[in-house]
Parts: structure tokens; C-alpha cells; sequence
């Protein structure tokens, strides 16, 4: 039962820097560095037409997109006051119902009232009649 046996290792390769001495790898920074100075300095200067006019498209762009949300800014607003002006008008329709139906209540009260005398009246008249035939 060999069960323990080394095996040779399928990956032992050694990594790629492995062989780069220090003077190498200097180097290799140094170079880098360079590259990226040298891309700095190629970069066009601030008074470069194509920068300046870079700069006004995007000034322009800006200007475009503050005016966008002005407008949209302005059709908020006018829907929230005319939403206020139907919740306004909606309240005094409401008012209106409201007062219409306490009056008419208020006059089914009356009616009720004037209903109970009548019947009172005429019932009294009835027991008073009743009396005078039995006299």
C-alpha cells in the first residue's frame, strides 16, 4: 500500500520574474516612470484650441442640462398648483354638499316636528270628539 507515495509535481514552473535581478527590475521601474512622465508632458496645454473648445462644449452641455431641469423644475410646479387648485375646489364642492345636506336634515327635523303636531292635533281632536258624544 503505497498509498503515500511522492508524486512529481505537475506544475513547477518557476515564475516569470524569477531570473530578473534587481538591477532589472530597477530598470523595468524607472522605464515606467519615464513612460508615464512623457505621457503627462504630451498632454495639450490649457490654451490648446481643442481644450478650450472641449471646454465650451461642455459649459454648453452643462447649460443645456441646468435648463432641462429649470423647465422641468417649472411643469413640477405648475402640476402642484393645479392639483392645489382641484384639491381647493374639491374642498368647497364638499362644503356645498355638506351644507346642503345639514339643511336638509335640518327641514326633515322640521317636517318630523310639524308631522307629530299634526298627528297630536288630530288625535286630540278625535279624543275630544269622543267626549262630546258621550255627554
Amino acid at each position: 500500500m503505497n498509498a503515500f507515495k511522492k508524486t512529481p509535481a505537475a506544475n513547477t514552473a518557476s515564475p516569470a520574474h524569477k531570473s530578473d535581478t534587481l538591477n532589472d527590475r530597477l530598470s523595468a521601474a524607472g522605464q515606467a516612470k519615464q513612460a508615464m512622465l512623457d505621457r503627462f508632458r504630451s498632454r495639450p496645454a490649457a490654451t490648446d484650441p481643442a481644450v478650450l473648445e472641449r471646454q465650451a462644449a461642455q459649459i454648453a452641455t452643462e447649460q443645456a442640462r441646468d435648463a432641462r431641469a429649470a423647465d422641468r423644475k417649472a411643469v413640477r410646479d405648475a402640476e402642484a398648483e393645479r392639483q392645489a387648485e382641484l384639491r381647493a375646489a374639491q374642498e368647497v364642492e364638499a362644503a356645498a354638499q355638506a351644507e346642503a345636506l345639514a339643511a336638509q336634515a335640518a327641514e326633515a327635523v322640521v317636517r318630523a316636528a310639524d308631522l307629530k303636531v299634526e298627528q297630536k292635533a288630530a288625535r286630540d281632536a278625535r279624543y275630544a270628539a269622543r267626549q262630546a258624544r258621550r255627554k
